[in-house]
């Protein structure tokens, strides 16, 4: 069987189930974002380690976890201010370059990917559940049109390198043909969809751009660090897909890009949610 096919057989169902998820929202979605974070971090950690940045063993989830529930949470902010006072107050009694390295990487392990898909759980809370819902699917389906035609696209006319020193496969004409798939999936939401889209289609279509290259920046950045650990995959917990982290590296930077555009258009009075 080829590494496609494995991806495809195991990525068509896992839409589907994280489709629906995302569809009944509540804390069935909170919850699986919570999870989706935490075997990210767990997977920046190993890499951190195989790069000789090895964390801390439980303030990165412990920040993860509060940045995630904040929303939730009574006194959020006191209470992320105690965890920070607590980190510091451990972090000086550690001496030498290892001390200075796991607070580096404790601080990104920590706050990255939970930063990241925060603003995914509050894009699905925002308005009602029908627009928190459509919004939602429509940066999945754009970041999905984005992987799909870049890959496609990047293996058919690719010649010139995007970035060659961190993923030599990715060019120029895949990142081009990136936005052209965002676009396909932020038009296959609009028109396709039964329930009313909150934004103007001119309005929202530079958001395909946005999320175009946020997206490969977030993928980017995975490959920049597991070249630095010298690691082909963030883990093999999914079938032909590596790790969370290797699936969701676009999406947390993605989502933020998103969602503040869409509050700039808020702001601006181009949408009432």
């Amino acid at each position: 069987m080829s590494e496609l096919t494995k991806r495809i057989l195991f990525a068509v169902p896992a839409a589907i189930l994280f489709l629906y998820i995302t569809w009944v929202g509540s804390f069935y979605f909170t919850g699986l974002i919570v999870l989706v974070a935490l075997f990210i971090q767990r997977e920046i950690s190993l890499i951190s380690e195989s790069a000789d940045f090895k964390p801390d063993t439980f303030f990165p989830y412990t920040i993860g976890l509060w940045i995630l529930l904040s929303p939730l949470l009574s006194h959020a902010l006191i209470l992320g201010i105690a965890i920070f006072l607590i980190f510091m107050a451990v972090q000086v009694f550690k001496t030498g370059d290892r001390a200075l390295k796991e607070l580096i990487s404790t601080t990104f392990c920590g706050i990255y990917a939970p930063l990241g898909l925060l603003t995914l759980l509050m894009l699905r809370n925002i308005g009602s559940t029908e627009t928190g819902f459509l919004l939602t699917i429509t940066l999945l389906l754009m970041v999905w049109g984005n992987d799909v035609f870049a890959y496609f696209g990047g293996k058919a006319f690719g010649k010139n390198k995007l970035a060659p020193t961190v993923s030599p496969n990715k060019t120029w004409e895949g990142f081009f043909f990136g936005i052209l798939g965002a676009l396909v999936g932020l038009l296959l939401v609009i028109y396709l969809t039964p329930i009313k889209f909150p934004v103007s289609v001119v309005a929202v279509a530079p958001a395909a751009l946005l999320v175009s290259i946020f997206g490969p920046i977030g993928d980017l950045t995975e490959s920049r660090l597991k070249r630095a650990a010298n690691m082909k995959d963030a883990s093999n917990i999914l079938p032909g897909h590596g790790g969370f982290f290797d699936r969701f590296d676009a999406l947390i930077l993605a989502a933020p890009a998103f969602y503040c555009y869409l509050y700039l258009l808020k702001i601006i009075g181009h949408v009432s949610f």
